[in-house]
């Protein structure tokens, strides 16, 4: 699933808009604000040495209301500048919350059905899996790993502009095995409680539904009889291909350090790990913790499991 961040590369927009806003207001506190300081007090000394001599001459002058004048139009700032000093701080506020704490996306696809529904406004925490620099994703600080259940967003491999989102399946060391449309993680068998089937919500066709019980973690997944477990001709040629062994209706994928195995809840309506490989730490956005809204469905709104 290809997620759709809010308002495109956001990121790299915010960015730009803090350097220019923040050069501009830096400029002003410690160049410009001077300057027009200096040119109002040079402006208000001239007045006051005119009116000095209109007084000495014995003319009477009121020159408050023209000396306040004066200076407040000497230190008003241009438009531009206001407006940059005015954004700044809150465009400085907004790329440190979305960079460091919490980014939010918009599911355009089934793929995590029934997990995540179409519409869904989603928020990803940032910080759960380490602190990692803005815009090159780069990680700085280790806090914590992604664990098998978790529903993560990730730089597709194969086009790192692309953000992406499935459920861990697999961590490092792992040997995973998908056969009959049913897991076994380090050889132990994934539960699997049957519930009601699942109407489709774009068209009218019923999936099996079913609780799967990954280690720590249980959630719904779908089934869609009678596709087969995956389709064979759409194995990719990925990064470390010889870790999965493939046969028509099985594979089993040994995941390497650093790398984890992903997979859509809408099991065969997913394009995931078992087609295009695994997933690097160094792609890894955040872990999806909240539906904020769908405005074609308010209900939605809760945490996500």
């Amino acid at each position: 699933m290809n997620l759709q961040p809010i308002l495109g590369n956001f990121a790299l927009i915010l960015f730009v808009l803090m350097v220019v806003t923040g050069v501009v207001w830096f400029l002003d506190v410690f160049v410009l604000a001077r300057q027009r300081r200096a040119a109002a007090d040079a402006a208000l000394a001239e007045y006051d040495a005119r009116t000095a001599k209109l007084i000495a001459d014995g003319i009477k002058v009121d020159n408050n209301g023209n000396r306040a004048a004066i200076e407040a139009a000497h230190l008003r700032q241009p438009t531009w500048v206001e407006y940059s000093g005015s954004f700044f701080p809150v465009i400085a506020l907004v790329f440190f919350l979305r960079s460091f704490l919490w980014e939010p996306f918009k599911i355009p696809s089934s793929s995590m059905v029934p997990t995540l529904l179409v519409g869904d406004l989603i928020l990803v925490n940032k910080y759960t899996y380490g602190i990692r620099l803005p815009i090159v994703n780069k990680k700085i600080i280790e806090i914590n790993d992604p664990q098998r259940g978790d529903v993560m967003v990730f730089k597709y491999p194969k086009d790192m502009s692309q953000d992406y989102i499935k459920r861990v399946i697999g961590v490092p060391g792992d040997k995973i095995t998908y056969e009959n449309k049913r897991l076994t993680v380090n050889g132990v068998p994934v539960q699997y409680t049957p519930l009601d089937e699942y109407l489709d919500d774009e068209r009218p066709v019923y999936h099996k539904q079913f609780v799967e019980k990954l280690p720590g973690m249980e959630h719904r997944i779908l089934n869609t009889d009678p596709a087969r477990s995956f389709n064979l001709d759409g194995v990719e040629n990925f990064p470390h291909r010889d870790a999965c062994d493939y046969s028509y209706d099985k594979f089993t994928c040994t995941v390497p350090a650093g790398n984890y195995f992903m997979m859509g809840d809408n099991r065969d309506n997913s394009a995931d790990s078992r087609y295009w490989g695994f997933v690097p730490d160094k792609n890894i956005v955040g872990k999806a913790f909240l539906v904020w809204m769908n405005f074609g469905d308010p209900k939605r709104i809760g945490a996500i499991k």
